[in-house]
């Protein structure tokens, strides 16, 4: 029998029509999301119509962070038809540690599941004294993770500065790195990495496979700029970063995270994407 082949014509044609999950990275962009807490006054003002006008700018998908946690059943679900409605997607949540224990997963989950996401995200943690600490935070994502992933989902971890500063000779995200499962997600969250004195590009290299989203928050050492640069004026290498998470980090998701502007909420937004697409067009 003699077998049939696919040109590169066919099989391009063909996998256009695939979802986009099964579709290879070199055939799709990765895109790009905003991580809601950039908009967390309009948020609370009209959750809603804060998606709405997010999705309108040309975001691809959105994470929610820790208030989606006390939304009843019904309003998880109008969010979720909201998102299809709009075409885009929520592949995370950012979550409190206490989110995560055994008394919360649950419903954490469940409103995962409804929200169509992939990763439960723990935000951040205040781990007890010296790297046993974190190693307990280690094993707390483990737990989680166990059970996530009978639902098909998994569990992530964000950084912010505490994680890059070293105690006891070792930085607490390397004991993280190290002691949580392959499947554990390691949200990488730039700005906080910069401000802390570490390499991003250096830290994806040294985890491939493992940076599968990234808060694309820039940073400038300029004290009285800091965090409230938009995208593109701080120091961060977005050339450099890119490359390093596209080609071993495993980036599924680009996430743009401000913490305020001189720009109002959306309006910083809009400015961020617009420059994200000229740093990344494709």
């Amino acid at each position: 029998m003699t077998p049939h082949i696919l040109s590169r014509r066919t099989f391009l044609a063909f996998s256009a029509t695939l979802p986009w999950a099964l579709r290879s990275p070199a055939l799709s962009s990765i895109p790009v999301g905003l991580e809601l807490y950039s908009v967390r006054k309009e948020l609370q003002r009209d959750p809603q119509a804060t998606v709405r006008a997010v999705a309108k700018m040309g975001y691809q998908c959105v994470e929610f962070y820790a208030p989606y946690f006390q939304w009843s059943e019904d309003e998880t679900k109008q969010m979720r038809k909201l998102l299809d409605d709009l075409g885009i997607r929520c592949f995370s949540t950012h979550n409190d540690s206490s989110s995560m224990n055994a008394e919360n997963l649950a419903r954490a989950r469940d409103k995962n599941l409804i929200l169509g996401c992939k990763y439960m995200v723990m935000a951040s943690s205040k781990p007890g004294p010296g790297l046993d600490g974190w190693k307990a935070v280690a094993d707390a994502l483990n737990s989680a993770d166990e059970q996530l992933e009978k639902s098909g989902l998994h569990a992530g971890y964000h950084n912010h500065e505490l994680e890059f500063t070293p105690i006891e000779n070792q930085r607490p995200i390397e004991v993280l790195a190290k002691n949580t499962k392959p499947s554990i997600m390691l949200q990488l969250d730039i700005g906080t990495c910069l401000k802390a004195g570490s390499d991003p590009v250096a830290w994806i290299r040294a985890n491939p496979g493992r940076i599968r989203s990234l808060h694309l928050k820039e940073w400038s050492p300029d004290a009285a700029k800091g965090y409230s640069v938009l995208f593109g004026e701080g120091i961060a290498d977005w050339k450099a970063i890119f490359a390093a998470a596209e080609s071993v980090g495993g980036a599924e998701y680009y996430l743009i995270e401000q913490e305020g502007s001189r720009f109002s909420e959306l309006d910083t937004a809009e400015r961020c994407l617009q420059a994200f697409r000229a740093a990344h067009p494709g």
